[in-house]
């Protein structure tokens, strides 16, 4: 008998406590989604390029509504590439080229990497900025921290010393965060932000506009002691502000909305903050997430990518001086993510997406 071959799955799909009550009811559709977070994770936003050109490019456009889009670090950049253009699949795609072909010398400074950073969103949004603030129905929303005490200084020196305070700090209860940052959201000004009031910790809002949104993206993504920080973003409180990946690194946050949080995500696991990756006791809350649908590459999946991984931040050091070896991985692993974008499509349109959805 000739052996029947089966693909494994490339996605893993799980759902908060009501979203599942929901899907039993009735099949997810695109208007039922009004809210999708971005996490930080810096180049692993590649490895999802294919599934997120699915959702914006073939699916979510099926229902044109108003939609918040709130992400930090590189899911605040993919969201700004995606509600620059009529075209979000071709913003995407140069994102993802854009990213790729970025080459750092040993060595390279923050101010260095600050300078291309800079470059990078010139290209990639220079000249769409009144279409972002203006899309007919994304609204962006932008996290931040501004950071004080000891995470203020620029200094290597300092700022080392800074962050192990606050990994400390963070060791004790996430709470003691508070000491050294206070969250940011640069938001649509049509719309406020799709949240309850945060009590975490000390929070403000602001209204996005044509001179502080470069500034609030470039200052989303500033990881310490990799970029500087930006300093006085444009009608914000004055202070330094930093990766808003510190406090959210994969938002777990009390989203307020009528209907799914869609989540296009890198990993089927949310983690509050930057500093709690190596503390698994530390994940999302089940009561904030339970409109979310987290969509993710599965392990088979990543198993089979170059490196057996999504390309990450590591890949810079562990492809020093061999670019063209580092950017042929990342480019596989770009053409491959479209196996997840037409998985989740297809899913969709067989109706079988309750045969694999996984509690969150």
């Amino acid at each position: 008998m000739t052996a029947i071959h089966t693909r494994a799955s490339a996605l893993t799909i799980r759902a908060g406590r009501r979203t599942m009550e929901r899907l039993r009811e009735k099949p997810l559709t695109p208007d039922d989604v009004h809210v999708l977070p971005g996490a930080a994770g810096g180049p692993k936003a590649l490895g999802l390029s294919g599934l997120d050109k699915a959702i914006f490019g073939d699916w979510l456009p099926q229902a044109e509504q108003e939609r918040s889009l709130i992400g930090s670090s590189i899911g605040s950049w993919r969201f700004a590439a995606i509600a620059s253009s009529d075209n979000p699949r071709a913003q995407l795609t140069r994102l993802a080229e854009l990213y790729t072909s970025q080459r750092f010398s040993k060595g390279v400074t923050a101010a260095e990497v600050t300078r291309q950073s800079v470059l990078f969103l010139e290209e990639l949004i220079g000249g769409r900025e009144d279409y972002i603030l203006q899309h007919p129905w994304y609204r962006l929303n932008v996290v931040v921290v501004r950071t004080f005490g000891m995470l203020e200084p620029e200094s290597r020196a300092r700022l080392g010393f800074g962050l192990m305070g606050a990994i400390s700090a963070n060791i004790v209860g996430r709470r003691h965060l508070g000491r050294f940052m206070e969250r940011g959201i640069i938001h649509d000004a049509r719309l406020k932000a799709p949240l309850s009031p945060l009590i975490d910790f000390r929070s403000h809002e602001i209204p996005l506009s044509r001179e502080n949104l470069l500034p609030a993206l470039l200052a989303s993504a500033s990881i310490p002691m990799v970029m500087s920080g930006v300093r006085d973003i444009p009608g914000a409180p004055t202070g330094l502000y930093r990766d808003g990946g510190l406090l959210d690194y994969h938002l777990d946050l009390p989203y307020e909305q009528p209907g799914v949080v869609l989540y296009p995500h890198f990993t089927d696991r949310v983690v509050p903050g930057w500093f709690d990756k190596t503390l698994p006791w530390r994940r999302g809350d089940a009561t904030r997430l339970q409109d979310v649908l987290l969509v993710a590459p599965s392990a088979d999946y990543l198993e089979h990518l170059p490196d057996g991984k999504l390309p990450d931040r590591k890949d810079f050091e562990s492809y020093a001086g061999d670019d063209i070896g580092r950017e042929r991985s990342w480019r596989k692993a770009i053409a491959e993510s479209e196996r997840m974008g037409d998985e989740f499509l297809e899913l969709l349109a067989t109706d079988r997406l309750m045969d694999v959805l996984q509690p969150l």
